[in-house]
């Protein structure tokens, strides 16, 4: 009977499993079409499709500026919510879980409502349609995941050791630098990864803050879907699906 439950357990995992990775796995062979259209099967093979996105002025430019971005946004996001997820461990009142919420917002409401929102606050400072409202408004959205993460390994800290170093003499930022922050390094590396990772599949925010010259690979691939359904933008769909990949196998080498 035990037997019998982990072959349903594992058949219902699996399942799950190919109903939500199927449909993205999909896509990634039309890249390598030879034709001008999605069919299946494909008419043959060719790499004519990624040459195109890497010699197009306009994907080279989505590109750069989703990873300027991406690493702007991640690092701003992880500076402050390491800090917050520190206040947050000290804080002994009942306003430490209200500022935890608040801190939550950007990740449980919607993400058009934050759009908006944004948009209004961030024309009153003229840093609409500017690179710099941009990677703003993407660390809006990756801070929480930061103070999640951050929180999470802050639960099994030993604070005992920062009370040592201080009573050695060690001021509150070099204990910070030589020992909080060392021991807690993979749950502030495996933020700044979930703030990247969240900057690169950002759209909506993008679609609301960015000029022209802006534009990230997101939002190119939503416009050329918009106007031209071309294999040109599976292939830099699959470009995404392989950068997300490589941050997954980060998030594993940083856990171990």
């Amino acid at each position: 009977m035990p037997h019998l439950s982990r072959i349903l357990y594992g058949t219902f995992v699996a399942a799950t499993l190919f109903f939500l990775v199927a449909p993205v796995i999909a896509i990634i062979p039309m890249s390598f079409s030879s034709g001008e259209f999605f069919i299946y099967p494909l008419p043959g093979f060719s790499l004519g499709w990624y040459g195109e996105i890497l010699s197009d002025a306009r994907w080279q430019r989505a590109f750069v500026n989703s990873l300027v971005i991406g690493v702007s946004s991640a690092a701003i996001a992880t500076v402050l919510g390491t800090l917050a997820a520190l206040s947050l461990v000290h804080m002994r009142s009942i306003f430490s879980h209200i500022a935890f919420g608040l801190l939550l917002l950007p990740m449980l409401v919607p993400v058009v409502i934050v759009s908006v929102s944004l948009f209004y606050f961030y024309s009153k400072l003229g840093l609409v349609g500017t690179r710099t409202g941009l990677i703003l408004g993407h660390a809006t959205l990756g801070l929480p995941f930061v103070v999640v993460t951050v929180l999470a390994t802050l639960r099994n800290y030993n604070f005992t050791l920062d009370r040592a170093a201080l009573s050695l003499g060690a001021g509150r930022l070099r204990t910070f630098l030589t020992v909080t922050l060392p021991l807690i390094a993979p749950g502030v590396l495996s933020g700044a990864v979930f703030a990247f990772a969240v900057s690169l599949d950002e759209v909506v925010v993008t679609l609301f803050l960015a000029s022209p010259e802006h534009t990230t690979l997101p939002r190119e691939i939503f416009s050329g879907i918009r106007k031209s359904i071309s294999p040109a933008v599976v292939a830099a769909a699959t470009v995404t699906i392989g950068l997300s990949c490589c941050l997954l196998g980060l998030l594993a080498l940083i856990r171990r």
